[in-house]
């Protein structure tokens, strides 16, 4: 038994205007919402979902209601977005046992979920880039586990990109929230960080993680799945 935390809660500003209207997380890929293609590659070990919602958030809530595809749906509301982990910090009294955690607009394969659960008890999915990023590079200990996040620009390859796909116990709200953009927001991969030096924090690398940031992005995300549907057929 385990439970799903999907945040939802954003406002999806690269995506206006159509996000003025809908939030990101409904937006329609071959005919089902972001958040159903998430849930649909939930394993079954997975059997409750914990939406975190804020923006335009009774259109999620209607949508889903309080039971979906045979699953129980759970609703974390807030008041504003404080960054990713103050929204998993908020659904603290609904996780008493290993979890998962997914961003409501980003995809992802059973696979790779399956592959996170059976690396650890606490798991990130990442993905190796070769070009030039700003942001933030994972850097890993002697033994592949997760030591840090070096923010910044990086200019020589090969780094690796947080892909945002998190399997956790509930060993991570021992720790104090660790604050970004100048105290605005408290991250979650840099909260990791800190319970990564007493609780390893295992690295699953991903080939077939979808980030949706942009109407662009929405598009290539349905070529992808349309040949990967086509794929599954032949």
């Amino acid at each position: 038994m385990m439970k799903a935390v999907i945040l939802a809660a954003g406002e999806g500003i690269r995506m206006r205007p159509f996000t003025y209207r809908t939030p990101k997380p409904m937006a329609r890929i071959l005919g089902q919402t972001i958040i159903e293609h998430i849930i649909s590659q939930l394993p079954d070990a997975v059997t409750e979902i914990v939406l975190v919602v804020r923006y335009l958030k009774e259109q999620i809530m209607d949508y889903f209601g309080n039971k979906f595809g045979g699953r129980k749906v759970h609703y974390v509301e807030l008041d504003a977005c404080l960054g990713t982990g103050d929204a998993l910090f908020r659904c603290k009294d609904l996780l008493t046992e290993r979890f998962l955690v997914l961003m409501g607009d980003d995809m992802y394969t059973k696979r790779e979920i399956e592959e996170l659960f059976r690396a650890g008890d606490n798991a990130l999915l990442v993905k190796k880039i070769d070009e030039p990023f700003a942001g933030g590079n994972i850097i890993v200990d002697e033994s592949g586990n997760l030591l840090r996040i070096d923010e910044g620009v990086h200019t020589e390859g090969p780094s690796l990109l947080n892909a945002a796909l998190y399997v956790l116990t509930p060993d991570i709200f021992k720790y104090d929230l660790v604050s970004i953009k100048d105290g605005k927001e408290f991250g979650l991969p840099q909260t990791l960080v800190e319970m990564a030096r007493l609780h390893p924090v295992r690295l699953v690398h991903t080939r077939d993680w979808i980030q949706i940031t942009t109407m662009d992005d929405l598009k290539r995300a349905e070529e992808i799945l349309r040949k990967r549907r086509l794929s599954s057929k032949s």
